[in-house]
């Protein structure tokens, strides 16, 4: 009998410390109005994709709100960015952020915003950095890419999206790291490097996950900026794994005007928390090949000041900003 009532004991226990868990954890309060969610890209990419996730989430969860999706696409995001906080600060404007442009564009100097004009509230997602080769390829491993290169720098070409940006910041992170050099080819967007991989134009492409798993058969995947290896490429080993700690690519998140009060930023954080945790958002960004993290604002401070020390010395391998 004692023993039956020890067990009870520890099992109500149990329960109570994990009620006391939820109850400590994130709240969404349904906003009273309806929120702008603005966009700092064109519909139809990854962020317009994120973006549309979360509005039909918070529709099941708070059915008299919408978000309203505004676009201000241009200048690579830095034509919302620099105009974010001229919004009225109600807790109602929400600006959708990215890493590692909020940071590289200021050290550019060709946008009229600098990073800490810049205030986040919650990161949701980041597309790892990955290192991929045409299926064809007669590199079959990061072992063999690594022979290539050291056999003849200068000669493995690697394409991605844009000149100064989050990709090209990846491939000389990725010479720096392995003491190789390869040749950057930077094109447009995702779609004249895909033409340039499939058709054996260039050797390879840094880039991100969305892009291997969309095209699995026709790329393969070197090595991917993770923790540990994706769910969907099981095959593909981390960086971690070949020596280097390198788990990073494209985060987004959202940020508020910086007259938005610190009570109406708090909300907005623990509502992205929430919706970031629904097991239908796990589904959704799993298929699209988002890597879910919860950066809420506790955790703020340290996560920026991290990415920005890395970003800063990625911006001095491509020559911006001051050492």
């Amino acid at each position: 009998m004692k023993k039956l009532l020890l067990m009870c004991g520890l099992a109500l226990l149990a329960s109570m410390a994990l009620a006391q868990a939820g109850a400590s954890g994130p709240k969404l309060t349904c906003p009273e109005r309806n929120l702008m969610y603005w966009q700092a890209f064109s519909p139809g990419g990854e962020s317009d994709l994120a973006a549309r996730h979360q509005q039909m989430l918070l529709k099941k969860k708070c059915p008299a709100t919408d978000i309203i999706v505004q676009y201000k696409a241009g200048a690579g995001g830095g034509l919302m960015w620099s105009q974010m906080n001229q919004l009225p600060g109600d807790g109602l404007n929400v600006v959708g952020i990215n890493l590692p442009h909020i940071v590289f564009q200021p050290l550019e100097g060709q946008v009229q915003y600098k990073t800490q004009d810049i205030t986040p509230v919650f990161w949701f997602h980041y597309t790892p950095d990955i290192l991929v080769v045409a299926e064809q390829s007669p590199i079959k491993t990061f072992a063999d890419f690594l022979r290539a290169a050291k056999a003849e720098p200068g000669k493995v070409s690697l394409g991605g999206s844009g000149l100064n940006s989050a990709n090209h910041a990846a491939h000389e992170r990725l010479d720096a790291a392995f003491g190789i050099k390869t040749n950057y080819i930077p094109y447009k967007g995702t779609g004249d490097m895909a033409t340039a991989v499939l058709g054996s134009q260039v050797d390879g492409a840094i880039t991100y996950s969305p892009f291997a798993i969309n095209n699995r058969g026709r790329v393969r995947p070197l090595a991917i900026a993770m923790e540990k290896r994706h769910p969907l490429l099981p095959d593909v080993p981390t960086f971690r794994e070949l020596g280097v700690d390198w788990v990073d690519g494209a985060y987004r998140g959202i940020g508020v005007p910086k007259s938005t009060s610190a009570a109406a930023a708090r909300r907005l954080s623990d509502m992205w928390s929430v919706i970031n945790n629904e097991p239908e958002m796990k589904e959704l960004a799993a298929k699209s090949g988002f890597e879910l993290i919860n950066i809420g604002l506790d955790q703020m401070d340290s996560f920026m000041k991290e990415k920005v020390r890395l970003y800063t010395d990625g911006a001095q391998r491509l020559g911006l900003g001051k050492k």
